[in-house]
C-alpha cells in the first residue's frame, strides 16, 4: 500500500521525552502541539469572576509576578522603531500592517479576544529577540498566530495548517510554517502563554463592576473595551507599554469620556484603588490614557487602514470551498414549507 505523503514534526517537552509523529501533509494542526504548550506553561493564569474566583489581590499579584517575564524585549522594540523603510529591515509601520492581517483572520475565523491578543504577545516578543527580513514576516506572523490558536481556542475549531495559508492569501508552505514555528518557540524558551493587557482589563473590569451599584454597572461594557484594546494591538507605540499599565490607559479613558453618568465618581474612586494596588504614576497614566485616546482616534478615521475582511472572502470558493471544513463557512437552510401550504 502506498503511504500518503506525510511530515515529521519533532517536538522535545521540558522532561526531555521527544515525540515525532508523522501525519498527512496539510493536517499539521492534528498533533497536540498544543498539549506541549500547555505543560511548559503551568504557571499561566487566568483570571476568573464570580463565585469561585480568588481574591483580587491574589488574581493580580499572579499576573504581576510574570508580567515582566513576558515584556518584549525593548532594546530590540527601538530597533525596530528607529529602521529604516528601505525594504531590508524590520520597520514599525510592516509590524503594524502584520497585526491587522492576523486581526482580520480573528474575526474570519471568529477566533477570540484571547488568541489575538496571545498572537501579538508571542509576535512581538520574537520580533524583539529576532532580526527578521520583511520578506519572512508574513510566516512568522502567521505561525504566531497559530501558536496562539492552539493555545487559547478548542481543538475542534483549530483549522488545518494547510487551510491557514490558503484563506491568509500566503505562498509558503506547511513545512516553512514547521520550521518557523520551531525557531519561534526555540527562541521563546516554549514560554508561550503569558498575562496579556486583556487579562489585567477582564480582571480590572470585574474588580471595578463589584465596587460600585446601580446605573454606573452599566457605563462600560467590556465588548467596547476589548474592541479598543484590538485597536491599541495594531499600533507599535504600546508594544513598549506594561499589560496592566495598557489596560488602566484603556478604562481611565472610557471612564472619563462616560462623565455625563451621575455616578462617575464611584468608578474612579474605584480605578484608583486599582491604581495605587499597581503603583502606577499620575503622569504615566495620563501619557498612556492620552496615546490610547490619539490611537482611537486614528483608527476610527479613514485614514487608518483597518483590517479587512472583504479581502479574504474570494478564496472561498470552488475547489477551495470544498476543501475547508464545514464550520468555517454557514449553509442557510430554507425552512421547511408546511403541507397545508400546498
Amino acid at each position: 500500500m502506498k503511504l500518503p505523503p506525510c511530515v515529521l514534526i519533532g517536538s522535545t517537552i521540558k522532561s526531555g521525552a521527544e515525540i515525532t509523529e508523522a501525519i498527512p501533509d496539510g493536517s499539521y494542526n492534528t498533533l497536540r502541539c498544543s498539549l506541549l504548550f500547555k505543560q511548559n506553561d503551568k504557571k499561566m493564569i487566568d483570571t476568573l469572576s464570580g463565585p469561585d474566583a480568588l481574591p483580587f489581590a491574589v488574581q493580580l499579584k499572579a499576573l504581576l509576578d510574570q508580567e515582566g517575564r513576558f515584556q518584549p524585549k525593548l532594546c530590540g522594540l527601538r530597533i525596530i522603531e528607529t529602521a529604516q523603510d528601505n525594504g531590508l529591515r524590520m520597520t514599525a509601520k510592516l509590524r503594524e500592517f502584520e497585526v491587522r492581517d492576523l486581526l482580520s483572520l480573528t474575526r474570519f475565523f471568529g477566533f477570540s479576544a484571547e488568541t489575538f491578543s496571545l498572537a501579538i504577545s508571542i509576535l512581538d516578543r520574537f520580533l524583539a529577540v529576532m532580526k527578521i527580513q520583511p520578506k519572512h514576516l508574513a510566516c512568522v506572523g502567521l505561525c504566531c498566530f497559530y501558536i496562539a490558536v492552539k493555545s487559547a481556542e478548542e481543538e475542534k475549531n483549530v483549522p488545518l495548517a494547510n487551510d491557514l495559508i490558503r484563506i491568509s492569501q500566503n505562498r509558503f508552505t506547511v513545512s516553512d510554517m514547521m520550521r518557523m514555528e520551531k525557531i519561534v518557540l526555540e527562541k521563546l524558551h516554549w514560554k508561550v502563554k503569558g498575562p496579556t493587557a486583556l487579562h489585567f482589563l477582564r480582571l480590572f473590569y470585574s474588580r471595578i463592576q463589584q465596587q460600585v451599584e446601580g446605573d454606573s454597572k452599566k457605563v462600560l461594557d467590556i465588548e467596547v473595551l476589548e474592541a479598543q484594546l484590538k485597536a491599541c494591538h495594531c499600533c507599535f507605540a504600546f508594544s513598549k507599554v506594561k499589560p496592566s499599565l495598557l489596560a488602566m490607559a484603556i478604562l481611565a479613558l472610557e471612564i472619563q469620556e462616560q462623565h455625563e453618568y451621575g455616578d462617575a465618581e464611584g468608578l474612579l474612586e474605584a480605578l484608583q484603588g486599582i491604581q495605587q494596588h499597581l503603583g502606577i504614576k499620575n503622569g504615566d497614566l495620563v501619557c498612556v490614557r492620552e496615546l490610547v485616546g490619539k490611537c482611537l482616534v486614528e483608527y476610527s478615521s479613514t485614514k487608518c487602514q483597518r483590517p479587512n475582511v472583504q479581502r479574504l472572502r474570494w478564496i472561498i470558493s470552488g475547489r477551495t470551498a470544498r476543501q475547508l471544513k464545514h464550520s468555517y463557512y454557514k449553509i442557510a437552510h430554507l425552512p421547511t414549507i408546511p403541507e397545508s401550504a400546498c
